[in-house]
């Protein structure tokens, strides 16, 4: 058979390439790979990594933005949620505040969450989830220093309905 006859056949126009796609069947793998290969607490250890990096970089640029090492929690809530507007889309619940701790619980809708909910696999508030959970808690620690002891993130619940993700922030103060 010639090769221009084999190539008219297997012809795939480069507009229909979907790189998003392939990320999202690659992330998958890569979840479940990990988790196979070396265990859960490997996996969930590797993919709060993974977002611990980013949150390191958003510290270190909202510092440079704003010219300073520390803030208040709540301001600082409002400055990294306007940064990340591209990633994120959240709104607050409800605020607790008892000696020694506050608590916030947020409606999170984040990049991830299309992604978790194409493929089979992937669950919400599972594996994938530390990724965020990375993020937020290493920005937040950096950025907060010695106003917390401890910050910690949870997830909740899911909303399909509402298309969220129900999730709590704790500052032990």
């Amino acid at each position: 058979m010639e090769v221009e006859k084999i190539n008219a056949k297997i012809h795939n126009d480069v507009s229909n390439i979907d790189s998003y796609k392939g990320l999202e069947v690659i992330c998958e793998a890569f979840v479940y790979k990990i988790l196979k290969v070396f265990g859960k607490n490997s996996l969930l250890s590797i993919l709060y990594q993974v977002g611990a990096g980013p949150g390191e970089v958003i510290a270190n640029k909202i510092k440079e933005i704003y010219n300073r090492d520390e803030f208040e929690i709540i301001e600082l809530f409002e400055i990294l949620l306007n940064e990340l507007r591209d990633l994120y889309s959240i709104q607050i619940r409800d605020i607790q505040e008892e000696p020694g701790k506050i608590r916030i619980v947020i409606e999170n809708r984040c990049f991830l969450r299309e992604l978790i909910n194409t493929r089979e696999k992937l669950q919400f508030g599972m594996a994938f989830c530390r990724v965020n959970k990375g993020y937020f808690e290493t920005a937040i620690g950096i950025l907060l220093k010695d106003k917390i002891k401890k910050i910690e993130i949870n997830f909740l619940e899911n909303d399909e309905e509402n298309d969220f993700c129900i999730e709590e922030l704790i500052f032990t103060l």
